[in-house]
């Protein structure tokens, strides 16, 4: 019997404000273990929780840019667990009344455009870190706790289990963070913990719209490592099934180090946590106005984006996608064919040869003025300068700032050409290199190559090549 995967994906999003969701502690990351703490994000007996005005904004912001449908009137809730990384033994989420239902998000898998739908979009707080003696959980002979991250916004995305595979789940989320990213929600940086995801993964007689039993995969750090463990949870769940055997609902580690899912414990349902309103808070209750005023200032969207670039600049998918996910990089380029028209050829240097020298240098996207690169590429469309000398004068001017045309006149690199000034170059070359001539009248190509090299090499690397070329063709066949 074949076999379908079915994916869904809950992810935690760590929104990006200066305060935790009930109280003024600070959000900051790596600082001392247990000092970004107060009573409130502790539960300490007599300590109540204030909204942090901030997070809505954000959270809304976050839930427009899903196409989600922001509510109006939600909850909080207790949802009653025993972690050791919870104090309260409970945490403060949204069950029943959700800031936000529905949304979507499209993603292109092999050319075609998949919608990938949303369940719901709620806040709640974060809770606090376990650190393993070991590499991870699993081995360690004890773990600490770490509570500076306790109580930190999060927002919670919930796919509906529309992901077929561990790549669509990696282009999903690959997709979502630039998203999250451009809507100034979160910083999304996996590393430090601000976006995480959980996965759920069951296997379906193929046709079939009744939902297997899921496993809930955790610890992916990375994008890579969600496609991986997804992948590897498919196959075991495939290998149980075909031997007729049941899977069992459960809680998976992904072990990194030797690259499978490790049982945790048996997959609890929402009736285990024993939700019930958060009687500390009143009803987040929202106006429709200051949604609003929210939606008109959301920036366009990642995907929106790619297609105005293909579309105004007439660029490749590859280079649009570019310019989409290095955001810098991209709003560099619009500054620049404002006043530079030839978007092709600005596509071809900004992501070539001055992202290259950027990295070399060490230098941010806006390194140098975009009037200067503008002015080099004029240079070098007027024939002041050959593509060689280009390149050159851009690593010194990414290093120094300086403008093209003083470069070109300090070091003397104006472009040699005619014919008066070519000839003798060409004449020297082809009297000191008879060999090459004559390997290249018997057909070999790299011969005239090599010939043009030598009179480059002569003219300092300003003559231009293309008429060098012609020259030479036309010397030797007199």
């Amino acid at each position: 019997m074949e076999y379908e995967v079915v994916i869904g994906l809950e992810i935690h999003l760590e929104l990006q404000t200066q305060s935790k969701l009930f109280c003024s502690c600070s959000t900051s990351f790596g600082k001392e273990p247990n000092t970004n703490c107060c009573p409130v994000c502790l539960g300490l007996p007599g300590s109540l929780p204030v909204f942090n005005r901030k997070a809505i904004e954000l959270a809304v912001t976050a839930a427009l840019a899903l196409n989600s449908s922001v509510q109006l009137n939600s909850r909080f809730d207790r949802k009653n667990y025993h972690y050791p990384d919870l104090p309260k033994a409970y945490q403060v989420s949204q069950y029943e009344k959700p800031i936000a239902l529905g949304g979507c998000l499209e993603l292109e898998i092999d050319d075609q455009v998949k919608k990938v739908n949303l369940e719901r979009v709620h806040l709640e707080e974060e809770a606090g870190k376990l650190i393993h003696s070991g590499d991870s959980i699993i081995g360690s002979d004890y773990s600490k706790v770490d509570y500076n991250r306790a109580g930190i916004p999060l927002l919670e995305i919930v796919t509906k289990p529309d992901l077929c595979s561990g790549h669509e789940a990696r282009l999903f989320l690959e997709e979502l963070r630039m998203l999250l990213l451009y809507s100034g929600a979160s910083d999304c940086k996996m590393e430090e913990g601000s976006l995480r995801c959980d996965a759920n993964i069951s296997l379906r007689p193929m046709g079939s719209k009744q939902l297997g039993t899921k496993a809930e995969v955790k610890n992916m750090n990375s994008f890579k490592a969600v496609e991986m463990a997804l992948n590897y949870e498919a196959e075991r769940q495939r290998q149980i099934l075909i031997s007729g055997g049941s899977v069992i609902q459960q809680t998976c580690h992904w072990d990194e180090e030797e690259k499978v899912t490790v049982p945790l414990r048996s997959k609890e349902g929402s009736s285990d946590y024993r939700y019930f309103p958060e009687p500390d808070l009143l009803p987040l209750l929202l106006e429709e106005k200051e949604v609003n005023i929210i939606k008109s200032v959301l920036p366009e969207s990642p995907m929106d984006r790619r297609l105005r670039f293909q579309k105004e600049y007439g660029l490749a998918k590859s280079e649009a996608s570019l310019f989409t996910s290095n955001r810098p990089l991209g709003e560099y380029f619009e500054i620049v064919a404002l006043k530079y028209k030839d978007y092709s050829n600005l596509a071809r240097w900004i992501q070539g040869d001055y992202l290259y020298q950027l990295r070399e240098a060490g230098k941010s996207e806006s390194a140098l003025e975009p009037d200067k690169l503008v002015e080099l590429l004029n240079l070098l469309d007027n024939g002041d300068i050959n593509r060689p000398v280009a390149k050159e004068l851009l690593a010194e001017m990414v290093r120094s700032g300086e403008s093209p045309s003083r470069l070109v006149n300090e070091k003397g690199l104006k472009q040699i050409s005619g014919h008066d000034m070519l000839l003798p170059l060409v004449e020297k070359v082809i009297n000191e290199n008879p060999d090459a001539v004559n390997n290249y009248l018997g057909g070999k190509e790299k011969a005239l190559k090599f010939l043009i090299g030598q009179v480059m090499a002569l003219s300092g690397g300003r003559a231009d090549p293309g008429e060098v070329k012609k020259m030479l063709i036309s010397k030797i066949a007199e």
